[in-house]
């Protein structure tokens, strides 16, 4: 497996500033989750910096890039082409990091959540939410949340991403939507 620093200094050639410095933050939050959820907290931070290394990649390239690789791009993902970056990424983590299949995973669901997640596809999911760069109306709110209770929180994102989606009339991941169901009494 690639080392935090090789790992870094390539996210840093594929990324803006800002987006750079999102990874940067991510990553922080990731090993701060992990250390309080008692998760290994080198593979926490290796998905956190890693986690958008291809978000940007012009999405004609990422449909293009998938069908190169045989990466799977389902309706929603060929609507809204901007989701594969967590599946590319997944994929460069994989192959050129060799990163483990659960950090992969990580990875690949940071944007949609999915049914079952581990302790670390939770991280990266909600580490990602409420990185420290994060100053949405209520990133500070979901961070004491987070801090306390990592199932409420991957609960509280799927719900405000679905709200959101729904308020701008756009697509939902299925992921996201039976992810959310996961977490429902009956």
């Amino acid at each position: 497996m690639k080392s935090l620093e090789d790992v870094e200094k390539r996210v840093k050639e594929e990324l803006s500033e800002k987006r750079y410095f999102h990874s940067v933050c991510v990553k922080e939050m990731c090993i701060k989750l992990a250390r309080i959820y008692g998760v290994d907290e080198k593979r926490a931070e290796l998905v956190g910096m890693a986690h958008d290394i291809a978000k940007e990649i012009p999405n004609e390239e990422k449909l293009k890039y998938c069908k190169d690789h045989n990466i799977k791009v389902d309706s929603t993902e060929e609507k809204n082409p901007s989701l594969l970056h967590a599946k590319i990424g997944a994929y460069i983590a994989k192959v050129e990091f060799g990163f483990d299949d659960e950090m992969t995973s990580a990875i690949s669901y940071h944007t949609t959540g999915k049914v079952n997640m581990t302790m670390l596809e939770k991280i990266a999911f909600v580490g990602d939410a409420i990185s420290m760069d994060r100053k949405y109306d209520v990133a500070e709110q979901a961070r004491q949340i987070a801090y306390d209770d990592l199932d409420k929180a991957v609960k509280f994102f799927l719900d405000y991403t679905i709200e959101k989606r729904l308020k701008e009339n756009k697509t939902i991941h299925v992921d996201t939507v039976m992810a959310r169901n996961e977490f429902l009494p009956e």
